[in-house]
């Protein structure tokens, strides 16, 4: 796998920009500061924050009255694999009749003008956590890190993690039970190992063979921890029985996803120090494995000490990234709520732009304003958790992109209606 230093080199810019005056954010987990400057210099934050000095020769943007954040990062997500579910050529989310499981790379099929890149992008977001979809097998394939401006390649980060399913969907997958699944789960990771050690000597051939070579090639970074591990899990049992696999094999980089029962055993994760990716909104038990859901999970996970931010699994995920906002925004309101559990305000930003990054090891890059990061800047008209507020103008790596999508297209296409020479379906 190619360093991370090489796949994240930003692309050099020559102009400087200050943001001034306006309530800046940082995504950090602190509470916004009134009247802060952003400096953006090559793609990257040079400062942010109050008392910042705006550099000579910078063009300066008045952001008073309104506010700066950065870029959400969706936490989990399938933006960029699909375009319409039902139309099989448009869904490149999972591989039903492939050979392969942990092999798959979702990065060829990342497309940059699948419509719901855009409209994230109007929605604040800026980077996508991109995982693909288990179908015959508990290992799903490598998932990416993309960004949603306006350009040929949004792939940040190919083959950033490997995805399970060791759930409901696994034991499924695996056979028809948990025991199964666990044991496909130690077996698969025990021929990585094995592949790791001899690769010109790993039968992958064999008709008894568990993985082929390219699966087992795969899974060599999982097992060596160079690769983090996202999980998908629910129920409190599950998550127990991911974090004993920690200790089978300590060099695994895990990362739960979903984790609906999680504040039933925040204290174990806590102690795992495994980060954990949740849905925000699951309050009833759609599930045997969800029996315990309640829309305080994330805010009693929290206050146990788990690392804690949102994904969206199973909610939609390939089109309303742009959600994450509002997702925060209930976990701060549910703190006015006696005997609920939900983030302040800092913490509830932090859980949809650095907390996912760092799951991701990415925090030093993305998802925050804090000096040498990239320069991921959304300007808003106003508090960005709030549904009123829409995002004005939104920098990706220190470049300004359109806030035009479908709907601004249609919208402008249709706003005043008039005869012309041809019906308007027809006009560019």
């Amino acid at each position: 796998m190619l360093a991370f230093a090489a796949l994240l080199a930003t692309p050099a810019l020559a102009e400087t920009i200050a943001i001034t005056g306006g309530t800046v954010a940082l995504g950090d987990g602190s509470a916004p500061v009134q009247g802060g400057t952003v400096v953006i210099r090559d793609g990257r934050i040079v400062a942010a924050g109050p008392g910042v000095g705006v550099p000579a020769g910078a063009r300066t943007i008045d952001a008073t009255g309104k506010w700066v954040a950065p870029g959400f990062v969706a936490g989990f997500s399938r933006v960029g694999l699909v375009e319409v579910d039902a139309v099989d050529p448009t869904n490149d989310t999972q591989a039903r009749n492939s050979p392969y499981s942990a092999a798959i790379d979702v990065e060829p099929g990342i497309n940059p003008r699948v419509s719901a890149i855009a409209v994230s992008r109007l929605g604040g977001v800026t980077r996508a956590i991109v995982a693909p979809t288990a179908t015959h097998s508990i290992f799903a394939g490598q998932g990416a890190v993309i960004d949603t401006a306006v350009h040929p390649d949004a792939v940040t980060v190919p083959r950033a993690f490997q995805f399970a399913e060791l759930g409901e969907d696994g034991a499924q997958a695996a056979g028809g039970s948990r025991p199964a699944a666990y044991l496909q789960f130690r077996s698969s990771l025990a021929a990585a190992q094995r592949y790791a050690r001899n690769p010109a000597g790993y039968n992958g051939d064999s008709k008894d063979a568990l993985l082929n070579r390219a699966d087992a090639a795969a899974l060599v970074p999982v097992v060596t921890g160079k690769m983090p591990l996202l999980v998908h899990v629910e129920s409190g049992n599950d998550i127990r029985n991911v974090l004993k696999l920690k200790r089978e094999f300590p060099a695994l980089k895990l990362v739960l996803v979903g984790a609906a029962e999680g504040w039933t055993v925040a204290r174990d994760i806590a102690a795992a120090n495994v980060p954990v990716i949740a849905n925000a909104l699951t309050d009833l038990p759609a599930a045997f494995e969800t029996l315990a859901a309640t829309q305080s999970n994330i805010g009693r996970m929290k206050q146990a000490g788990v690392r804690v931010s949102i994904g969206m699994n199973g909610d939609d995920e390939a089109r309303q990234a742009r959600y994450a906002p509002q997702y925060a925004g209930n976990l701060v309101a549910l703190t006015k709520i006696p005997g609920a559990a939900g983030l302040s305000w800092g913490d509830a930003l932090a859980a949809i732009t650095s907390a996912p990054a760092d799951a991701l090891g990415l925090a030093g890059e993305i998802g925050s304003l804090r000096a040498g990061r990239r320069a991921d800047v959304v300007l808003w008209d106003g508090d960005p958790l709030e549904l009123s507020s829409h995002a004005e103008r939104v920098w990706i790596d220190g470049v300004e992109q359109p806030m035009v999508d479908r709907q601004t297209k249609l919208r402008d296409r249709y706003a005043v209606p008039q005869e012309g020479e041809l019906p308007k379906a027809y006009e560019r």
